[in-house]
């Protein structure tokens, strides 16, 4: 049970209990009553469920409109930092994305954003490398930035790492050197390492909680939803968006 759940509920058990406990009774006989309480009354417990369900929908809801009003002074970083790669530079509408190459949504939204880009050439994509796997998601992200800085093909890139199972380090190494890469570019070095820490503070500040995140003029959308996307495409076209 979630331990904010559990406070809450034997709280209001305490509650119903006369919250007031005699010195005498220790927290083992507490806790027994506390528990045949909760067996006798389990709508308790969903009561506390849905208070804390509703808390954390607040929370969130109020954090991605803070993240919502602080996107003018995150647009430069968001859509115009030289190291990122760009699909459709030239487009009128742009699309920022945070992703991991070993995160299932990710792999999920990928072959639809590809053919997005193919057939949308007014929509200007923007790639942010987001490792949240672990180490070797970051070393997928680091032979990203190898190919995009060597002019390799950065987009055979994402489609490769997007549909490879399992995509460990060896198949990494593999695909980047395919691309372009050249393999004394794919170690960690001050300069990837400071553009993936820049990445992670962005996605911070936008309050996005999983990849894949996106940025879409003034809107902000987690998740493989890709009719979601596509209306935030629309929507900013139709309002003129910045971008």
């Amino acid at each position: 049970m979630n331990s904010h759940l559990a406070l809450g509920a034997a709280t209001l058990a305490a509650l119903a209990l006369g919250a007031c406990q005699p010195a005498a009774d220790s927290d083992k006989a507490f806790g027994e009553r506390v528990h045949s309480y909760l067996l006798a009354h389990p709508e308790v417990l969903e009561e506390a469920s849905q208070k804390l369900q509703a808390n954390q929908d607040a929370q969130t809801i109020a954090a991605q409109k803070a993240a919502e009003r602080r996107l003018p002074s995150l647009r430069a970083a968001l859509e115009r930092d030289p190291r990122d790669f760009v699909a459709n530079p030239n487009g009128k509408i742009t699309v920022t994305e945070f992703y991991d190459y070993r995160c299932p949504h990710c792999e999920a939204m990928a072959p639809k954003l590809l053919a997005l880009i193919h057939d949308r050439p007014d929509v200007r994509f923007v790639f942010k490398e987001m490792p949240i796997f672990g180490a070797t998601s970051e070393h997928a992200a680091y032979a990203a930035i190898a190919v995009e800085k060597s002019g390799g093909d950065y987009l055979g890139l994402y489609r490769g790492f997007m549909s490879t199972q399992p995509l460990d380090e060896a198949a990494i190494d593999r695909i980047a050197r395919t691309k372009g890469a050249r393999g004394a570019d794919l170690a960690p070095n001050a300069a990837n390492t400071a553009q993936l820490a820049a990445t992670n503070a962005l996605f911070n500040k936008l309050a996005l909680d999983g990849t894949p995140g996106f940025v879409v003029g003034d809107r902000i959308l987690s998740g493989d939803d890709m009719p979601a996307l596509e209306g935030a495409i629309d929507a900013a076209r139709k309002t003129g968006a910045p971008s």
